[in-house]
């Protein structure tokens, strides 16, 4: 007989899922999420050492290539420069397997040696196959790996970097209705999970409260309690430095507009957004919704922080050099590197979808490299 059909552990997120709501009625997108995604034994990052890249589901600006990671680099060692030098703490949260501090690592060591010896590294993620896979992945760097933990460390003397972490994290649906405000939550009908309109949930509730303007009837939004809240964790761990996240996105107003009235939640299935519904399969899926880059700013300086800047990855990319780094010639590796280079920035996709947001605890600076005659389209 199959495994767990006479047993009372759930075996799967769907399990897992539809137990819930037999027992309480239907629940969150959040906590639907949280379970798809995240579930120990079954959820879709628990799984897997590595989602992204060519065999994965989607892709982010590493698997371009390590062009990416030494750009990020340039700004790091600058950062480095403005705190006096000295020890730094490099902070990656959801690290994945390391790739992305490897590229960094790989750049640092040959590009700024003093400032690699600086680097005292601490990987966050909560993917146990990913964890056990960072110091193989780290190779040479593997001794300037300080931690590899599940959560923000308590206190961070340097950078904590995010790379496509907030739009991971779970969501509220909510939709503005002719009778007010009504949270989407997951139900059952006839084994399947359906969506059904239920009252707002009290995390729901609170982060409609802080909006800037109210729903226009007709929108369906997501709003993300547990980002904001991670936000404000991440800067009350920055003893002094600066929080550097790249993620897709868009400012409160536009975001619960018209311009997205069927909101932004989709589920990725061999890169393909849409692919399947977002309520299929769970476990099988990446998740995502768009980043409120209004409520990370708020999080981040009700927390205490300055906000240095956002602009689209494009002009923060170009400001670190990306051109100057270019190979001339017809040779396979100066075209790759053309290649990548057109990919990180190209218009209509990594280039201005991704945002880079800058905050910083610091005594007062003229604007870092990365940030000059930056904006956001």
């Amino acid at each position: 007989m199959g495994a767990g059909l006479w047993s009372n552990t759930p075996v799967s997120p769907l399990e897992t899922i539809l137990r819930r709501i037999r027992e309480r009625g239907p629940i969150t997108a959040a906590e639907f999420m949280e379970v798809a995604l995240y579930d120990p034994g079954h959820g879709y990052y628990a799984r897997s050492a590595q989602r992204s890249g060519r065999g994965g589901d989607f892709f982010t600006s590493v698997d371009v290539g390590p062009l990416f990671g030494a750009l990020i680099a340039v700004q790091l060692e600058e950062m480095w420069q403005r705190l006096g030098g000295g020890a730094f703490d490099l902070v990656e949260a959801g690290a994945g397997n390391g790739r992305l501090t490897t590229d960094i690592l790989d750049a640092a060591a040959h590009d700024f040696p003093a400032f690699y010896a600086s680097l005292a590294v601490t990987l966050v993620e909560r993917s146990e196959p990913a964890r056990a896979a960072q110091r193989l992945t780290l190779g040479p760097h593997a001794s300037r790996l300080a931690d590899s933990r599940v959560d923000l460390p308590s206190r961070v003397n340097g950078v904590i970097l995010a790379n496509e972490l907030l739009d991971a994290f779970p969501v509220h649906v909510v939709a503005a209705t002719q009778r007010g405000p009504c949270e989407i939550r997951v139900g059952e009908r006839d084994g399947r999970l359906v969506e059904v309109e239920g009252e707002l949930s009290a995390p729901a509730r609170a982060e409609l409260a802080r909006l800037e303007t109210p729903l226009p009837i007709g929108v369906r939004a997501e709003l993300c309690p547990a980002a904001r809240e991670w936000v404000r964790q991440a800067a009350d761990a920055l003893a002094r430095g600066f929080l550097l996240f790249i993620d897709y996105g868009h400012e409160g107003r536009e975001l619960h507009s018209g311009l997205h009235a069927s909101g932004t939640l989709v589920a990725y299935r061999a890169h393909t957004a849409g692919a399947v519904g977002w309520l299929d399969d769970p476990g099988s899926n990446d998740l995502t919704a768009h980043v409120n880059l209004t409520a990370v700013r708020r999080a981040a300086e009700e927390a205490g922080l300055r906000t240095l800047g956002i602009v689209d990855q494009t002009y923060f990319l170009l400001a670190l050099g990306l051109v100057e780094r270019l190979e001339t010639g017809d040779d396979r590796h100066a075209v790759s590197g053309r290649l990548a280079a057109r990919t990180l920035i190209m218009p209509g996709g990594l280039g201005s979808t991704m945002k880079v947001m800058l905050f910083a605890r610091e005594p007062a600076a003229s604007p870092l490299r990365g940030l000059a005659g930056g904006r956001l389209t």
